[in-house]
């Protein structure tokens, strides 16, 4: 199998690190070769963060160049913006439609730009849409959308609904499992 790529983006915070977890898991219980990156960038709430995550046959490094992501899995619009040159040409985006003001936004030195998921999508970008973060409160929890967009993100590969479920019941805190798949299940009927 050629070897595929995702890239996790998003603003520190946002569940990034358990989200890679859970798809390292997925990926190594269906027998490949994974290798995930540490969470690049900001980490701490507010800040850019980028994760890599990599699987095939034989996997040599997790770094993404550009335009070789198979999937861009986007906690927040203008990080899917941002990271837009890293997906392929058939490449995926998963987004959620949630808006995370940074600092330049916030201080009034800039605005958010209007009508990016539309943009994206008239620029011929496959994009898959949710609002996570209302799923995830629908969940119970705000925290839970990065299972929300992982549930979603299921739904475009080839791994059955159940590797996805161990692999949470596996990767969540014991407290958070319930949760979490709820967010999960939530993600995948959005994706309907």
């Amino acid at each position: 199998m050629k070897t595929k790529s995702v890239m996790i983006v998003g603003v520190g915070g946002q569940g990034s690190l358990l989200a890679s977890r859970i798809l390292g898991h997925v990926f190594m219980a269906e027998g490949f070769d994974v290798k995930v990156s540490e969470v690049h960038g900001m980490s701490q709430r507010g800040g850019s963060v980028v994760t890599y995550i990599k699987y095939g046959e034989k996997v040599y490094s997790p770094i993404v160049e550009k335009g070789e992501a198979d999937y861009l899995l986007s906690f927040e619009q203008l990080e899917a913006a941002r990271w837009l040159s890293y997906l392929k040409k058939d490449g995926v985006m998963v987004a959620s439609t949630q808006k995370i003001e940074p600092m330049p936004v916030i201080t009034g030195a800039a605005e958010y730009p209007q009508g990016i998921l539309p943009r994206l999508r008239q620029a011929g970008v496959h994009l898959m849409e949710a609002d996570a973060l209302d799923l995830a409160q629908q969940a119970g929890s705000p925290k839970a959308t990065n299972t929300v967009l992982i549930g979603l993100l299921s739904t475009m590969m080839p791994f059955a609904k159940e590797k996805w479920e161990d692999a949470i019941r596996v990767i969540a805190p014991p407290k958070f499992v319930d949760l979490n798949l709820k967010a999960f299940s939530l993600g995948r009927e959005a994706a309907v």
